[in-house]
């Protein structure tokens, strides 16, 4: 039952990700809650908060696919290295921007969009290359340090976050953010080159549309994608927090960006038993309706701890969507296609939270907070179970044959490619 640690033990350049990330991410995640906190405060609007997802959302939407076709055509440790660098800047102007006598609304709808820019290009690369450093079976255990790895950043980060910008102001978030990318850089100048597949696509307009056009095949993968933009789109009520806390009483908005996280956490330390499961569509399906049920009970608690308690109960079953998802994506996908269908993948799981976000606060300012929140878990669940209806395909998939298609296709792929060397010759 307990998390197997495989992974880290049998490849040093996933250790490097892995460890330079956490600190890496812990920092990013400080950054994520001063963000909305600092423009609730300056406006005191959850519409203005959840208008930030919107200003991610664009950017990561046309640059997704564009990291995409380039981690599939260049060398996806320099990727990771000018990203990193990058996102580095887009920090300091955050910091900047706290430390003036008046901070400037716009600057933190542009460094948001900045910022998800530069992980849209950052995060196929990223999702790319672990399936090249680590083989096939391991890639349940991946999932799993993964999100051990997430959930680490998104309990402590928040919940320190929620302090610092009460008593010390965005400032100090802002340069603790600063100074733990010092961690993720030398990871990524570290690991070894990771250069393109044998006969790699040049980036290009067709490269991108063989993506989707790949993506839309596979029943299983569109599955994957619908199910989560779904849950997140209707389900995720992160705008509405910084209100939430104060609606109880100015509870630490930190608790709430924690909440998920907590139960993401123990869903993942507990998650050993997933990789005895197969049906990965029919868990995946079953996990996001039982995230939609505990929204719908938390939006209803008028305890905080009980109310807490749902969160926490939601973010498990959002892991354990999670990690199966991240199981059909890893151990199904080519490699020649691994970077594009990454930026695909990140459209899917993105688009949700960053349009949901917008669309929590619409609700909340026409309904109310409660409202949005139930009436989003309601439709969550609703959505879910026409999803599975309408995708009996995705819900029949079994990971066993998942496993054995992709070694089916990059074995005709690399014939393919020596009888063209050979005819050349």
């Amino acid at each position: 039952m307990l998390i197997d640690i495989t992974p880290l033990k049998i490849s040093r350049d996933y250790r490097l990700l892995f460890f330079g990330q956490l600190i890496s991410f812990f920092g990013s995640m400080m950054s994520f809650v001063v963000v909305p906190v600092q423009m609730y405060q300056l406006t005191k609007s959850s519409l203005a908060v959840g208008l930030l997802g919107v200003a991610e959302f664009l950017p990561m939407l046309v640059l997704a696919f564009v990291g995409g076709a380039l981690a599939d055509a260049v060398d996806r440790r320099k990727m990771l290295r000018l990203t990193e660098i990058a996102q580095t800047i887009v920090t300091t102007i955050l910091l900047i921007n706290s430390l003036l006598p008046n901070p400037q609304i716009w600057v933190l709808y542009v460094a948001v969009g900045l910022h998800a820019g530069l992980v849209s290009l950052q995060r196929p690369s990223f999702e790319a290359l672990i399936p090249r450093i680590l083989p096939p079976e391991q890639m349940p255990a991946v999932s799993a340090l993964n999100s051990i790895r997430y959930n680490i950043g998104l309990i402590a980060a928040p919940a320190i976050a929620g302090l610092i910008v009460a008593r010390l102001g965005a400032q100090v978030a802002y340069s603790i953010d600063l100074f733990t990318f010092i961690a993720s850089l030398l990871a990524v100048f570290l690991i070894s080159a990771v250069p393109p597949a044998l006969e790699a696509v040049r980036p290009s307009w067709q490269s991108i549309k063989q993506g989707l056009k790949y993506a839309l095949s596979r029943k299983e993968l569109l599955g994957t994608y619908l199910i989560d933009i779904n849950a997140m789109f209707f389900g995720m009520p992160m705008a509405l927090f910084p209100a939430l806390a104060a609606s109880y009483g100015g509870a630490s908005v930190g608790l709430f960006y924690s909440a998920p996280a907590v139960g993401s956490l123990f869903a993942t330390l507990t998650s050993g038993w997933t990789k005895r499961i197969n049906r990965h569509g029919l868990a995946i399906a079953v996990a996001a309706g039982l995230w939609g049920v505990s929204i719908i009970i938390f939006g209803l608690m008028n305890n905080l701890w009980l109310a807490l308690f749902f969160l926490s109960l939601a973010g498990a079953f959002d892991m354990i969507s999670g990690i199966f998802r991240s199981t059909v994506w890893n151990q199904t996908i080519p490699n020649h296609l691994r970077g594009r269908l990454a930026g695909i993948e990140m459209v899917s799981y993105l688009t949700g939270p960053m349009l949901g976000n917008a669309e929590a606060g619409v609700v909340a300012s026409l309904y109310g907070l409660r409202t949005s929140v139930v009436s989003g878990g309601i439709f969550t669940v609703a959505g879910t179970l026409a999803l599975a209806f309408l995708l009996p395909q995705f819900i029949k998939y079994d990971g066993r044959e998942g496993i054995r298609q992709k070694l089916r296709e990059e074995k005709e792929r690399d014939e393919r490619i020596t009888i063209q060397n050979t005819a050349k010759t």
